[in-house]
């Protein structure tokens, strides 16, 4: 087992070693955890891009040394043009998830940047954008080795992946498959990131690079115009928040399930089960159930429509309601399911420096390459997270320009009684908010130490991205005896291989009272913990 990492420093955790490294040095440098998280994100951009990019979406939550937290939502809108007729008309009767139909929405990531640094500038002067951007520039410049994961990812995907030229003359091959140790390059992403570093991050939406990223979107069938991106703006405003025993618990509001992330916690905070048996019956049938609850609430409240987040705030702060919720679950029998999931996958990034802001922060394409639309001149992978909407005039993530998807991402933190403070989460569509409550549950709860919380195996319920099963999927590893008590509860058990990339990517980092920083990092992924 992989032990937890120390420091004092400065400390940052990402699934992919290269860009934990490129947000250690920005630290080093002298730059915040949020410049750190910039240079993390970006270098993510160039050396994952089957799991984010310039062209997706992102969330942040910033802890601050005094006590406050902001959040930034940074959900890029639907296209004005892209209405039912819009897709009707081409003969869809639902949204397709690849191709130029699915590059429905903006891309927010970078107006999130933007947003960050804001803040970051008000704490002290920011290092220069160009030292931001040096290591994912270089990256797309010169080349990246290709993970085992992404040459799997497109082996799997080839199929569906095929349609972009752009696309397939970058990441595709009819004769030579893209292999693990590959190195690849990406020389007009690097020409964008110069662009971003010499022009400022708003020349993204607005200017020549606007316009060029607009033409391409439009000639690979989107809707998406330039209007839409002058359109765009980040958010700042207050998290989600949820008192627990344990202490206040953090996450996004909608268009975001970070209400269902604090639900799960709550909830089973409610239970009063013992603090002794990690991975028990108790402990694993508590936070499925408190799951289904969560995800009941989700499924038809959650979305992009104005009323979403104050429903969520006024859930999460009325302990009748959240207990009357927990009094649903019972802890003999399992809760029939059969939900229709929230498929997707994300990085996630954790930063903190030594002043304590700390950074919780979640990138995504929402699928593996997003739409597999790649813009030419620009190299961007475009999201498709508008593929999310239904057809429809109205009622749960209806179509409707303007309007926010539907958002898997969603980035946590907690102010723990103790004096902790905690950044964590995972990629992973459905799974978010479940490996979220289990790597919590096991360590502030049960006291397993931080990295082995991440490392041992994992369960989720529901579909995970694509396969069909409403099953309780399950990582080998747990004791026969629970594996028996959850099937004679009701619960339909489906084995999985170990260390599956099914379970996510999960990291975290807590600062402890007397300024130690500890992190972890999924042995799932390519990433690491940096710390000094």
């Amino acid at each position: 087992m992989v032990h937890t990492s120390n420091s004092l420093r400065g400390m940052v955790t990402s699934p992919h070693h290269l860009a934990s490294q490129a947000g250690l040095d920005v630290l080093k440098d002298g730059g915040t955890a949020i410049e750190a998280i910039i240079a993390t994100a970006s270098t993510l951009s160039a050396v994952y891009p089957h799991m984010t990019g310039l062209g997706g979406d992102a969330f942040w939550l910033i802890a601050f040394p005094d006590g406050r937290t902001l959040a930034i939502d940074a959900c890029g809108k639907l296209a004005q043009a892209a209405t039912n007729d819009f897709y009707e008309q081409a003969g869809h009767k639902t949204i397709p998830w690849r191709g130029g139909f699915a590059a429905n929405t903006v891309a927010g990531a970078v107006s999130s940047w933007e947003a960050a640094l804001r803040e970051s500038s008000k704490i002290q002067t920011p290092l220069p954008l160009e030292r931001l951007l040096r290591d994912a520039t270089h990256y797309a410049e010169n080349g990246r080795v290709v993970t085992s994961s992404e040459a799997g990812l497109l082996r799997e995907k080839k199929h569906e992946l095929s349609d972009n030229n752009a696309f397939r003359q970058a990441l595709l091959s009819d004769t030579i498959p893209l292999v693990e140790g590959d190195i690849r390059k990406n020389p007009a992403l690097a020409q964008t990131l110069r662009h971003l570093a010499t022009h400022g991050l708003r020349s993204f939406y607005e200017g020549p690079l606007a316009r060029m990223i607009a033409a391409d979107l439009e000639a690979a069938g989107s809707p998406v115009r330039l209007s839409d991106l002058l359109n765009h703006q980040a958010t700042t405003g207050l998290p989600l928040e949820t008192e627990t025993s344990w202490g206040r618990l953090y996450n996004t509001a909608p268009p975001t399930q970070g209400v269902a992330s604090l639900l799960i916690l709550s909830l089973f905070d409610r239970l009063g089960l013992n603090r002794e048996n990690v991975d028990s019956y108790e402990h694993i049938h508590g936070i499925v159930e408190a799951t289904k609850q969560a995800f009941r609430y989700r499924n038809t409240e959650v979305d992009g429509r104005p009323t979403s987040e104050a429903n969520a705030r006024a859930l999460l702060s009325d302990p009748t309601s959240l207990t009357d919720m927990a009094d649903r679950i019972s802890m003999n029998h399992a809760y029939p399911w059969n939900e229709k999931t929230q498929w997707g996958d994300t990085t996630w990034m954790g930063a903190i420096d030594s002043s304590g802001l700390s950074v919780s922060m979640i990138q995504s394409l929402y699928f593996e390459f997003g739409s597999g639309v790649m813009l030419p001149e620009s190299g961007l992978l475009w999201q498709n997270r508008g593929s999310s909407f239904r057809l429809t005039s109205g009622g749960w993530n209806a179509l409707t320009p303007s309007a926010k998807p539907f958002h898997t991402l969603n980035p946590a933190a907690a102010r723990l009684n103790d004096g902790r403070l905690m950044v964590y989460g995972t990629m992973g569509g459905e799974g978010q908010p479940q490996t979220q409550a289990t790597i919590f549950t096991r360590h502030i709860h049960y006291g397993t130490p931080l990295q082995e919380a991440i490392s041992r195996p994992r369960w989720l319920l529901g579909r995970i991205w694509g396969h069909g099963s409403t099953s309780l999927k399950i990582e080998p590893g747990f004791d026969p005896a629970v594996i028996s008590a959850l099937r004679t509860a009701g619960h339909e058990i489906e084995e999985l291989p170990a260390l599956s990339m099914l379970m996510g990517h999960a990291g975290a980092i807590i600062r402890h009272e007397n300024g130690r920083l500890e992190g972890a990092t999924d042995p799932r992924s390519d990433g690491a913990v940096a710390g000094w």
